[in-house]
């Protein structure tokens, strides 16, 4: 079956409508037994997608609990954080061993796994749907898993560069290593400036068109077999992480364990992605977020109480 012939059952798993009934000759009415497995994926879109936000709470209160590893968990850091650009200093030096590195990309990539995979729930459905009523149907599942794993590899790339930029901004004395937020309202509010920016640039808005669209997506990126279910994953991924690494920078400014900012920005870009009609929000943001770096950059030129 091509890909194109069943773009408006993509349509309708998209947008959550609910799809036509087919009547039963002989009861009257419809049943689940009569509807087809598009149809059937279409009627549990609206339980999967709670499920992925069920499972980002849940990832939460596991690191909230565990503090993947270390001294505090993200619950202290939570309620001892600072105002933006001046964080609360524990007074301890982080001693940057490679054990120590390796705890903080793994921080990062579970952080990632656990705000991004709820927003990209909704094409992984799709690619399932779609893989079930082809010559892969067999494999479904297993080519899914690998799309799965590419775009999560992603997140992984981001994660390493994410603890080196901690790593350098802590060697520059520009981040309080113990509670992982910049110590400058100056900078603070430059991070701030420029994620606000990006907001407005023609590259987040392509790849943000790739994120808010997955049966587009899907029909333009085709690939198959299992080589092709993860190179779709990566490629994903990769627009993904092109419409929101400015957003994840965000968490350099309030604080990279402070759970207020993980969960604001997870919900903002699952709303992003998610309501495609509600295109001001990339706009607002971006407007939010310049006004306020540019107030807390004046703000440390010139003293506002001076």
């Amino acid at each position: 079956m091509q890909l194109t012939h069943i773009l408006p059952a993509c349509t309708l798993l998209v947008t959550g409508w609910s799809a036509p009934e087919r009547p039963d000759p002989m009861a009257g009415k419809a049943t689940l037994q009569t509807l087809g497995p598009v149809e059937r994926l279409v009627r549990q879109d609206r339980f999967i997608v709670l499920a992925c936000v069920a499972a980002v709470i849940s990832a939460s209160v596991a690191y909230t609990v565990f503090g993947v590893g270390m001294s505090m968990s993200a619950l202290d850091m939570t309620r001892m954080a600072g105002p933006v650009g001046q964080p609360m200093s524990m007074g301890m030096e982080v001693q940057w061993t490679p054990g120590y590195g390796l705890l903080i990309f793994l921080m990062w990539w579970v952080m990632m796994i656990a705000m991004m995979t709820p927003s990209a729930a909704p094409v992984l459905l799709l690619f399932t749907a779609i893989k079930r009523m082809g010559p892969d149907r067999r494999s479904a599942v297993q080519l899914s898993g690998l799309f799965l794993v590419g775009y999560l590899l992603i997140w992984a790339g981001f994660s390493a560069l994410a603890a080196v930029a901690q790593l350098g901004l802590e060697a520059a004395g520009l981040s309080d290593g113990s509670m992982m937020a910049i110590r400058s309202r100056g900078f603070a509010g430059l991070v701030l400036i420029a994620a606000g920016l990006y907001q407005f640039s023609a590259l987040k808005n392509a790849c943000l068109k790739h994120c808010r669209s997955p049966a587009h997506y899907l029909a333009e990126h085709n690939h198959p077999g299992r080589a092709g279910a993860l190179r779709m994953g990566l490629e994903h991924g990769a627009y993904c992480l092109g419409c929101c690494w400015a957003l994840m920078a965000l968490l350099f400014v309030g604080g990279v364990m402070n759970l207020y900012w993980i969960v604001g920005i997870a919900l903002y870009v699952a709303a992003e992605k998610l309501l495609p009609a509600a295109r001001w929000l990339e706009t607002t943001l971006g407007g939010v977020l310049i006004c306020t770096g540019i107030y807390m950059v004046y703000g440390a030129v010139i003293p506002l109480g001076g």
